[in-house]
């Protein structure tokens, strides 16, 4: 802590006088009124990495992996200041942020780099993804000056929307499993994925989910048969975070899962799990799985 205490002192040491208007912006705490256009953003969530490049913002400290692969050119220069889910608070400090945001994994750290800089929540409730997302583009642009930008992408955000929407029309019922090696959990309207619900309108096939069950409800091939889905939308968890794991496909290969109606229709669609699991709420990761729904729901 010794050697912390030393960096903090030598950034406010040579910190320069700041010249911005401050600048009131919708976070996951309520408003937050912060310097303008901070020259040095900290930025330790991968979601709000995606949509800060959407914006054209580089950062200039990130989290040691970003995971991503439209993210790994988002900021090549940047100081990497731990992982995103453990900040490491000399090198953050080092790194002399003029602001930090946090989000959602990084979201508990939030009184710890505070110590830092100012610091903001930025987290995607995938509850409310949507609104979340669009809100956070907003907050995002306005605090650098570019809400003409932020307007543009909402717009083709919404159209994308639409798009899913049509798609989905009279579609049938859809279940969301998420899978982690052999073990699988669904998840249903109003949960951490119940958004691929509100965003296709395909009812839930399983209306009976624990919708604040974070880690879903566990299932089994044989809840899957019972349920009997018309669509089946899969995360593979271990793909995400790069898991050396059984697959998805591997564990859905079940006799059970193809007699489904979502099996033999060939109604079984995989989301890119990277940016469903862990950036949702990024720009690019949102419209990336925008269109893999719409590709999916017109076949």
């Amino acid at each position: 802590m010794r050697s912390l205490a030393l960096a903090l002192a030598m950034t406010a040491t040579h910190a320069l006088p700041v010249l911005a208007a401050d600048v009131t912006i919708p976070t996951a705490l309520g408003d937050s009124t912060v310097p303008a256009a901070p020259a040095r953003i900290a930025v330790l969530d991968v979601g709000a990495i995606d949509t800060l490049k959407a914006l054209g913002v580089t950062p200039a400290a990130v989290p040691e992996k970003l995971f991503l692969d439209h993210l790994q050119d988002a900021a090549p220069d940047a100081a990497k200041v731990g992982t995103v889910s453990e900040p490491n608070l000399e090198a953050l400090a080092g790194a002399g942020p003029d602001l930090i945001v946090v989000a959602n994994r990084t979201a508990t750290k939030r009184d710890a780099v505070a110590q830092v800089a100012p610091t903001i929540d930025m987290t995607v409730d995938g509850a409310q993804l949507i609104a979340d997302t669009k809100a956070r583009l907003a907050g995002f642009a306005t605090l650098y000056g570019k809400d003409a930008e932020g307007e543009a992408l909402a717009r083709a955000l919404d159209d994308k929307l639409a798009a899913v929407a049509a798609a989905g029309q009279g579609k049938g019922t859809a279940l969301v499993v998420l899978t982690n090696g052999t073990k699988m959990s669904a998840y249903g309207p109003g949960s951490r994925f119940g958004w691929v619900h509100d965003i296709t309108g395909m009812a839930p096939a399983a209306p009976k989910l624990d919708a604040k069950a974070n880690h879903g409800d566990a299932i089994s091939h044989e809840f899957i048969a019972q349920t009997n889905p018309d669509w089946l939308f899969v995360i593979d968890r271990g793909a995400a975070i790069g898991s050396d794991v059984q697959s998805a496909q591997a564990t859905l290969d079940s006799e059970l899962v193809k007699g489904t109606k979502a099996w033999t229709q060939g109604h079984v669609v995989y989301l890119p799990s990277d940016n469903v699991y862990l950036a949702a709420g990024g720009y690019t990761a949102l419209t990336e799985i925008l269109d893999s729904l719409e590709t999916a729901l017109k076949q």
